[in-house]
């Protein structure tokens, strides 16, 4: 073929084409009718109506198609009022609902955002599109935040936080907030870049990445981001947690501080820590200023770079100062310096150390201590802490031997809560020992293993000594005072002599007496019948005395008038022997069961016997 006849054919091709293209008249394809717009969540069912929701008539046969790519694929048909599924993706989700113009779309996803064409046959209508929008509620977004931290001298734009939503359909708008403020892109200062990945499911999972160049006034701030999104039911968002990110800057001042807060006192446990305005924290060292040289010398610290006093001692009073070097600037600050004044209460001393005198004398104690505040002194007995008196001078007059023993002098700081200090002394009264007791009284068991105690006091300390045998210890509770137990096994010879103890000291002797008395071993308790027999048998005997009363009463001789009491009539003999005597041999708890019925009350003296004198 020519190269002319070659050019010939392919102008004919391209104009061929430009008709195509052009459309020839009379075949111009006519516009899709808008279409009616239908709107469904992910995983229900969407209603397709076949025409306007106005219309009517009676649809009996109707075809049904999907649009694809400018194609009309069937998917379902109705022929004389009934459903016919067409095979494909649709086949298991369509049916007929309420009327045969109305087709159901079950469990819809978002591959369903699709145009559907219902052409009616009978009755012969315009074909009618319907527009299916789905929807679906991206899930709570996450955000992490940039937990490395962000330089605030870096010049260059930092990752600040990443939102992330998941599963949403179409895809949600986001926004970023800090401190609640939106936040808009900024040249060189606010960057937002946001992603979308498409799941399987159709589903749309939204990144969003916020960067930004922060400052030191964003060390506290809240950042959050926002998720926009629409529903058939209108517009609706959702937002993250708020979050903080590490902001560095560089310190401009050092401080120390001390915990705890207020005044301090000996054995408080106290914390001195060196603190900046930077982040983070530098290196610290922590001085003191020697008091001797006047040269700050540097503390010994924890890894945490604090100073623990514990417990605190008035040494550790003086001047303290914080040290820091920033290793990114290299600067070393400074504090100003910090007095420290722990508070203290020490050397108390009474004199005399050892006092001692006869009864009857009088005795002068007195207290001292050392302290950096003004101290106040009371005097408390040590056995009742009952207060003496006030003041550094304890004046005993006429002592009697019961002012034998120990006493308390209190030296306390009142304007420091908590610091005092105290110190003990013993005052001896020259006397004879004295017992706690001059006789006492035990009940016991033979055969038993007993305790026995005794108590003595004097001064000089008293020795104790038993009359029988048996293990003794001893105690003191003070320096006046000695106790004394005995472990002994009770025999009818320890019964019938008892026990004595004797306190000894060089200026005399006196003695405790201890009866021993036997407990009466009582019988083994009665069961329950035998003291309900006991009752019936009491009950019979009285039903029995009162049916022979009754018997002379109606034999007339017991008479018995309005007057009150008759003397019964007997032969003259024995009418002053005549004497009923009911006397019982139970327990007065049995007696006291037996008497409860009626309430009546025995005498304390009562012996358990009761006689009936019927001779008036």
């Amino acid at each position: 073929m020519g190269l002319p006849k070659l050019v010939c054919v392919f102008l004919f091709a391209a104009c061929c084409c430009c008709r195509r293209a052009a459309g020839v008249p009379g075949e111009e394809k006519q516009p899709v009718p808008t279409p009616d717009l239908v709107e469904a969540e992910v995983g229900s069912t969407a209603l397709l109506k076949c025409g306007p929701s106005r219309a009517s008539g009676n649809f009996s046969q109707v075809d049904w198609f999907l649009i694809h790519k400018e194609r009309q694929i069937l998917i379902f048909r109705v022929h004389q009022g009934k459903g016919q599924r067409e095979t494909g993706e649709y086949e298991h989700r369509l049916s007929l609902q309420d009327s045969v113009a109305t087709l159901a779309l079950s469990h819809v996803t978002p591959h369903d955002e699709r145009m559907f064409l219902c052409k009616s046959k009978r009755p012969r209508l315009q074909d009618h599109y319907v527009e299916l929008q789905v929807f679906k509620a991206p899930e709570e977004p996450t955000i992490q935040a940039n937990v490395v931290g962000i330089h605030v001298d870096r010049q260059e734009l930092r990752e600040v936080a990443t939102c992330v939503g998941r599963n949403g359909y179409p895809i949600p708008q986001v926004l970023w907030y800090k401190n609640s403020l939106p936040l808009q892109e900024e040249e060189n200062r606010v960057h937002i870049q946001s992603s979308q990945i498409v799941e399987s499911s159709g589903l749309y999972t939204l990144k969003s990445v916020l960067s930004a160049r922060l400052v030191k006034e964003d060390k506290d701030a809240q950042f959050y981001c926002e998720l926009s999104y629409r529903l058939p039911s209108g517009n609706h968002m959702k937002e993250s947690k708020e979050v903080t990110v590490p902001v560095f800057y560089p310190a401009e001042k050092v401080w120390v501080e001390v915990e705890p807060v207020g005044l301090l006192k000996e054995g408080d446990h106290v914390t001195i820590r060196c603190l900046t305005d930077g982040n983070p924290q530098p290196h610290f060292t922590i001085n003191k200023k020697d008091p001797s040289t006047g040269e700050m010398e540097e503390e010994s610290t924890d890894e945490n770079g604090l100073l623990s006093l514990e417990p605190a001692k008035k040494h550790h009073s003086g001047l303290y100062q914080c040290q820091s070097l920033d290793l990114e600037t290299t600067i070393t600050l400074s504090s100003d310096p910090l007095e420290l004044l722990v508070n203290y209460v020490s050397d108390v001393q009474v004199n005399p150390t050892a006092p001692e005198v006869q009864e009857g004398e009088s005795l002068t104690l007195t207290c001292e201590a050392e302290s950096n505040q003004d101290l106040e002194f009371e005097w408390l007995r040590d056995k009742t802490g009952q207060l003496l008196g006030k003041g550094p001078v304890l004046q005993l007059n006429n002592v009697r031997r019961e002012a034998g023993g120990r006493y308390l002098c209190v030296a306390s700081v009142p304007r420091v809560p908590g610091l005092n200090r105290t110190q003990l002394v013993s005052v001896g009264i020259f006397g004879s020992p004295w017992m706690a007791l001059k006789e006492r009284k035990v009940w016991v068991q033979e055969n038993a293993v007993l305790n026995l105690s005794c108590e003595a006091s004097g001064h000089p300390q008293p020795t104790i000594s038993w009359n029988v045998n048996g293990s003794a210890t001893k105690w003191n509770p003070d320096p006046q005072t000695v106790v004394s137990t005995l472990n002994v096994l009770v025999t009818p010879e320890l019964l019938e002599t008892g026990a004595e103890c004797t306190a000894s000291n060089s200026l005399g002797s006196n003695t405790t007496t201890i009866v021993l008395k036997l407990e009466k071993k009582l019988p083994q308790p009665e069961s329950k019948g035998v003291v309900i027999v006991a009752v019936i048998v009491c009950t019979l005997v009285l039903a029995v005395l009162g049916a022979a009363l009754y018997f002379f009463y109606k034999k007339g001789k017991l008479p018995c008038g309005r007057s009150g009491k008759q003397e019964i009539t007997l032969p003259p003999t024995r009418k002053s022997e005549f004497v009923v005597e009911v006397k019982s041999d139970k327990l007065p708890e049995e007696m006291a069961l037996l008497q409860g019925s009626n309430g009546d009350k025995r005498a304390p003296g009562d012996q358990g016997e009761k006689y009936i004198d019927l001779r008036h």
